[in-house]
């Protein structure tokens, strides 16, 4: 990272599993407030988003059931590792997403955490929950994919 701070793009987690439980609709980057032993354990990349998700009190969005590890050379002075945490987003963002998911079958899921510069920042995205027919379809092109490649490689090597 250079000294200037605006160094890159570090992927600390990523939630994989939302992209085969939910259909994506649209990406936002959300900064997230943290207290110190929060980041430090950001940066040694003890994070599960796996299970999280993100909610609205008070016009104020908030990512709940997100797991950040205790960092343990903090001594008693640490953190409950599945706090809610403040995520930081323009007005105006918040708005369009309290909006869009009071619709039913809509919820705002976090998909990455990296840190960007000096700073964490979560990537969250409306989703909308996928059909048990979606999913089957995913997996069943998935390995259609993978078969004609495997067979395109195997081609490939016999022409050789």
């Amino acid at each position: 990272m250079n000294k200037s701070g605006d160094g890159g793009i570090k992927v600390v987690a990523t939630n994989r599993k939302a992209r085969f439980e939910y259909q994506i609709l649209d990406t936002y980057e959300a900064g997230i407030v943290l207290t110190g032993t929060e980041i430090k354990s950001v940066r040694a990349g003890a994070v599960s988003l796996s299970e999280g998700y993100v909610i609205f009190r008070n016009h104020e969005a908030w990512l709940v059931n997100v797991h950040i590890a205790v960092y343990e050379q903090a001594g008693h002075w640490t953190h409950d590792p599945r706090r809610p945490r403040k995520l930081l987003l323009h007005r105006r963002e918040i708005t369009r997403l309290e909006q869009q998911v009071q619709l039913p079958g809509y919820t705002v899921v976090p998909l990455r955490m990296y840190l960007k510069g000096p700073y964490a920042k979560v990537e969250i995205a409306l989703v909308k929950g996928k059909r048990q027919y979606d999913k089957r379809e995913a997996i069943a092109r998935r390995e259609a994919t993978r078969r004609i490649q495997r067979e395109l490689k195997e081609y490939r090597d016999r022409r050789r």
